[in-house]
């Protein structure tokens, strides 16, 4: 990160959306000492690929939900978007103030089911309880069904498997090969071969539609606004939507933010080769790092043991519970 840049009282960056890109772009435009705001409708950053463990763990919810006052003190403003005014740079809150931007950047994600996602913001408390009011209803569930056979789907299916081996666990998915289909051919095979060693019943078939995304151009700008731009799963970018990617997106959405500030060429962003770990359940694991297969004496301690947990409570300069 950057040392401080010098703006005119006029800037004030707007950051809508406080998942992984939206915490990463914080981040940043504080180490630059840009004036910004980062809104989200909810008090606390999710680091929802723990949700995976949190639906079979008791007690490792609480480790997965981060308070964003904590991080951001008075840049963090909580409140639910409902309008952006593009003549005036405004964004409009559901309790009608209105937030001044000179610079937005969009990283409101993507939309799901619980456990991952929540249809309807909660406070951290009532979410981490939900969490375990899953967990007791999973442990009384003789049969389970995943449905969707992406890295997500193929990890649940794993976790529960290996927490309760003796439940009939079936994972449904659109497509006959597993995750995402930039990934090597052995290493989607390698994941149906660890569900089916693990007992997952599979049922592949299928097809379902594509979720839509924001338009931007090879430096992460809504198409047709200079000073707007979108990032994470919110972008349409031709790579997986992954927590890391939207990290990068938000790196090259600041940087471009002061450049245009600084007088000085945009940079561009280019999908790079993928790298994605795929936790199997917490001993097991594989994936793929820039184009070769890793098996679980790579994924084990890099993701599996912890679902990188430790990564975002450091991002967010705070202490993580025991």
């Amino acid at each position: 990160m950057g040392g401080a840049v010098s703006v005119d009282e006029t800037v004030h960056v707007v950051v809508v959306g406080g998942g992984f890109g939206g915490i990463a772009a914080g981040n940043q435009l504080k180490s630059y000492k840009i004036p910004f705001t980062l809104i989200d409708v909810k008090d606390a950053f999710h680091h929802n690929p723990g949700a995976l463990r949190a639906s079979v763990e008791s007690g490792f919810a609480k480790k997965t939900f981060i308070s964003f006052k904590e991080t951001f003190g008075e840049n963090f403003k909580q409140g639910c978007v409902i309008n952006i005014d593009l003549e005036n740079q405004e964004v409009i809150l559901e309790s009608r103030e209105a937030v001044q931007f000179s610079h937005l950047i969009l990283g409101t994600g993507s939309s799901g089911p619980f456990p991952g996602k929540f249809s309807d913001p909660v406070p951290m408390e009532e979410a981490i309880q939900m969490y375990e009011d899953f967990v007791a209803k999973i442990r009384t569930a003789p049969r389970i069904a995943v449905v969707g056979g992406g890295s997500a789907g193929v990890e649940m299916a794993a976790e529960l498997k290996t927490d309760y081996p003796d439940k009939e666990v079936t994972l449904i998915h659109s497509k006959i090969p597993l995750a995402d289909v930039q990934l090597l051919p052995s290493v989607r095979q390698g994941l149906k071969d660890i569900l089916l060693k693990k007992g997952v019943q599979l049922q592949l078939g299928d097809q379902l539609a594509e979720d839509s995304a924001l338009h931007v151009n090879k430096h992460l700008q809504v198409s047709g606004m200079e000073n707007v731009y979108a990032i994470g799963d919110c972008a349409d970018v031709k790579e997986p939507k992954m927590a890391y990617h939207a990290g990068l997106h938000a790196a090259v959405a600041v940087d471009n933010i002061v450049r245009s500030l600084t007088k000085k060429p945009l940079k561009t962003y280019q999908p790079g080769p993928l790298t994605m770990l795929l936790s199997m359940g917490r001993n097991d694991g594989i994936g793929q790092i820039v184009g070769f297969q890793v098996g679980k004496l790579v994924v084990v301690p890099a993701k599996s043991k912890d679902m990188l947990v430790w990564k975002s409570w450091k991002e967010m300069g705070q202490t993580a519970p025991p």
